[in-house]
């Protein structure tokens, strides 16, 4: 049974373990897997960086890595396979916000470090 009515679900992505598992949690939510974007949000490559230098590191680079990364995923789990994937740069939160807003997006479905008792106390 789907919770959601058919607008965008957003699941930020880290390649983590607590990510896929939130991620299985979200499609158990919706009707249509395609609602479903899964947003991956990088750093600007810093000038001084020596990647960058060398020219070996660019924002077009890094986004194809974590496309091919995502897909070598979907090829493990089949059921990723579809999933609408987006690479953004900028701060986390700014541009998980900015982009659930851009979609109108119904749930952002967020990950937890998966700490428990005395320690998610102390650093949530």
């Amino acid at each position: 049974m789907s919770l959601l009515t058919g607008k965008a679900a957003i699941v930020p992505w880290d390649f983590s373990d607590h990510a896929l598992v939130a991620l299985r949690r979200t499609l158990e939510l919706v009707s249509d897997p395609a609602c479903v974007h899964v947003v991956y949000i990088m750093q600007i490559p810093v000038a001084a960086d020596p990647g960058v230098m060398w020219d070996m590191v660019t924002e077009e680079t890094m986004e194809q890595h974590s496309k091919a990364s995502f897909q070598r995923l979907g090829q493990r789990h089949p059921e990723f396979a579809n999933l609408k994937f987006v690479g953004l740069f900028g701060d986390p939160g700014g541009a998980i916000a900015d982009y659930a807003a851009e979609q109108d997006a119904e749930l952002i479905v967020i990950s937890s470090h998966g700490r428990t008792g005395l320690t998610r106390f102390m650093l949530g």
